[in-house]
């Protein structure tokens, strides 16, 4: 176990459950509102360079111009989401990063993706503790219209995710995933 006197957002980077009750909680809840201060700016805007300007300040990184972002987009803190170049986010994502979110370069993503790397233990006794998983979406992914990622979970290159999938597995490069919970349907090189 860490030592509960270091930063509650490194432990969370680190992949640590964060225990109810833990005197750094606020930190996250404080975080979140700040965020949202910066959402509400965002969301409001409709100059895309306005609205890479901003999410960069959400996410402490620049945000390149090749990178396109149709508003809203939910983010609950930001600071631990990557987005790479040429990456297109369509309307009404949920970021909900606390474990980490990385997007690589020329993912494509469809409007009401939730890429969700945190969670909750299934016992009833630790359920308000929070678990967190890197979501990890690399290169030339496609992520389809209304899927969820899961914490901890990998979307391999070229991959694709179909609409309404709930990924909780990692996806191999080259697959197409779908269902709930997705599974391998066929490879890229069969079609």
């Amino acid at each position: 176990m860490s030592d509960k006197k270091s930063d509650i957002f490194e432990r969370l980077r680190n992949g640590e459950t964060i225990p109810a009750g833990d005197p750094q909680a606020y930190k996250m809840r404080d975080a979140s509102y700040a965020t949202k201060k910066l959402l509400l700016q965002m969301n409001n805007s409709s100059d895309p360079a306005e609205i890479r300007k901003i999410l960069g300040q959400i996410t402490h990184s620049a945000i390149d111009e090749s990178t396109a972002v149709f508003t809203p987009l939910y983010i609950n803190y930001g600071r631990h989401t990557k987005i790479g170049k040429n990456v297109f986010i369509n309307f009404d994502c949920v970021f909900l990063d606390l474990g980490g979110i990385t997007i690589e370069d020329d993912v494509l993503i469809a409007p009401k993706v939730s890429l969700l790397s945190e969670g909750h233990p299934v016992s009833p006794e630790g359920r308000h503790s929070l678990m967190v998983g890197h979501i990890h979406i690399k290169r030339n992914a496609w992520i389809g219209a209304n899927a969820t990622i899961l914490p901890g979970v990998t979307v391999g290159e070229n991959a694709i995710v179909a609409a309404g999938a709930v990924v909780s597995k990692d996806v191999p490069d080259n697959a197409i995933v779908g269902g709930i919970p997705a599974r391998v349907i066929k490879t890229i090189d069969e079609i």
